[in-house]
């Protein structure tokens, strides 16, 4: 029995009152939308859905999305909401930086969830071995930063990220076509964060 302790437990009923991080979840969807070809036959994995801002914004464009979290209080919140969604919806409940999932995806779209897992390179060798040929990437997380994004930085691994490092990660497992662009600022009393999209194919 998993007994690891829900950090998200106390913020899920919360979590989409901020109009920052649904504006963060627009932008960094409608980024995807404009960069990637999405199709009503595609089934795309969200990883570290949370309560599927990303995902309402992506839903539309695709035939399922498929949330996985390791988060059950945050996808107690995703299901409530689901039947909102402009596509099926699937949930499983996993720890993807110690468990496995064997399923195949033609996407695996994700939104500031990086920066919790430890181990990059385990993690994108994953998504490789989940995505069928010509399966994309997109993930979303913050540029390199000094640690004060977060107020609290229990089971944060990263402040951030240097782009460069990211790609080079990405291109020792296989993807290729890798892109980075800006998908949005976060401002904050103490400073303003920026927020890359990273794109790559199997």
């Amino acid at each position: 029995m998993n007994m690891q302790k829900d950090l998200f437990e106390d913020k899920s009923k919360s979590w989409d009152m901020n109009a920052k991080r649904v504006q963060n979840a627009k932008g960094i969807a409608d980024l995807i939308v404009k960069n990637i070809y999405l199709s009503k036959t595609m089934e795309i994995m969200d990883f570290g859905a949370g309560t599927g801002l990303l995902s309402y914004f992506v839903s539309p464009f695709v035939q399922k999305i498929v949330a996985v979290d390791n988060s059950p209080s945050m996808l107690e919140a995703f299901e409530k909401k689901s039947s909102e969604f402009a596509s099926q919806t699937e949930i499983i409940q996993k720890d993807l930086s110690t468990q496995t999932l064997d399923r195949k995806f033609d996407g695996i779209i994700s939104s500031m969830t990086l920066h919790h897992i430890e181990d990059i390179k385990a993690l994108f060798q994953k998504f490789y071995d989940m995505l069928d040929t010509n399966g994309f990437i997109a993930i979303a997380d913050l540029d390199s930063e000094d640690g004060s994004f977060h107020s609290d930085n229990t089971g944060v691994y990263h402040y951030g990220f240097k782009r460069d490092a990211l790609e080079q990660i990405a291109k020792e497992i296989g993807f290729k076509n890798i892109h980075f662009e800006l998908a949005n600022h976060i401002s904050k009393p103490q400073q303003d964060f920026s927020v890359f999209l990273m794109t790559g194919v199997k």
